[in-house]
């Protein structure tokens, strides 16, 4: 029935009210029918006429190009600069509402955290410690970063599970292939810690690691430049970002993408990646959606 005829259905009661006195012609007084036919009439209009209400309201939402991706964030990232803290809250606020704002959309996600804003253990094996014990450190470092990451994502009702490559029962699940795939499909965010468990072995390889393995279809890394350049743009003003790249014209520049290992992962599983600026808050979402943003790493 169209709103127009419910109208006339109640501006026309197939009713003769002529012959009611003035005193009986009140709502109580009319026939049972009467308000039946009113109150179909209503029912009917109100859930339609909010349909229509909604329908000129709401916008079409944007189809996003990638439903599975590895999301790799530095540990430096959630470090404000200057600031005597480890983690700052409202850089991990800010990081869990863009990641929420793409899980609302349907992506599924996954997540690799460094622990370079806590420990690095690079930097400590350099200053006489031993690397095996300096990278375990690192990776405990990743643990918490993880786990901060967890809190404000739960906090903005997106459903989360931490897996380390370490086993700690009471902090984080241990990484199980299949138990982390079916999380995504149940629509939760996995955070992936403890880098790979491995000594030796930094968080861009467990990144390219996990993508291979969740058959994810693009890593996205979040650095603090906003893509791949010829020389270092902070030395050089007159460097050049790439829009693209293959593995191959990056192998033979020499260009730093990722570590090595990390990079032939992704080269022999022909896994994308796309490097951008984390630092600009509608990045991942633009990412995600396709957009040109950043530089693209793919197959020749």
């Amino acid at each position: 029935m169209s709103i127009n005829a419910i109208f006339r259905n109640l501006r026309e009661p197939a009713h003769d009210f002529n012959n009611l006195s003035p005193e009986s012609a009140s709502p109580a007084d009319l026939p049972p029918t009467v308000h039946h036919t009113v109150a179909a009439n209503i029912c009917l209009f109100i859930p339609r006429a909010i349909e229509f209400h909604h329908g000129l309201m709401s916008e079409p939402q944007p189809s996003p190009k990638y439903k599975r991706i590895v999301l790799k964030l530095s540990g430096e990232a959630l470090r404000e600069p200057g600031s005597r803290d480890n983690i700052s809250p409202q850089i991990v606020q800010s990081i869990a509402a863009q990641i929420a704002e793409i899980h609302a959309m349907g992506v599924e996600v996954a997540l690799v955290v460094g622990g370079g804003n806590i420990w690095r253990g690079q930097a400590a094996s350099q200053r006489g410690m031993d690397r095996a014990t300096a990278d375990y450190m690192g990776m405990l470092a990743t643990v918490m970063n993880g786990l901060a990451l967890q809190s404000e994502l739960e906090a903005l009702n997106v459903p989360t599970r931490v897996q380390t490559a370490i086993e700690m029962k009471n902090v984080a699940e241990s990484f199980i292939q299949r138990r982390a795939i079916r999380h995504l499909e149940l629509g939760r965010v996995v955070i992936f810690v403890a880098g790979t468990g491995n000594p030796f072995f930094s968080t861009d390889t467990t990144a390219a690691l996990r993508a291979s393995e969740m058959g994810a279809e693009v890593i996205l890394k979040a650095t603090k430049v906003d893509g791949v350049y010829d020389s270092d743009p902070k030395k050089n003003p007159n460097a050049i970002r790439y829009a693209t790249l293959t593995f191959g014209e990056a192998l033979a520049k020499r260009l730093q993408v990722m570590d090595a290992t990390a990079f032939s992962l992704c080269m022999d599983n022909k896994v994308p990646i796309i490097v951008f600026d984390m630092m600009q808050p509608e990045n991942i979402r633009d990412a995600v959606l396709g957009k040109a943003i950043g530089t693209i790493v793919t197959g020749d």
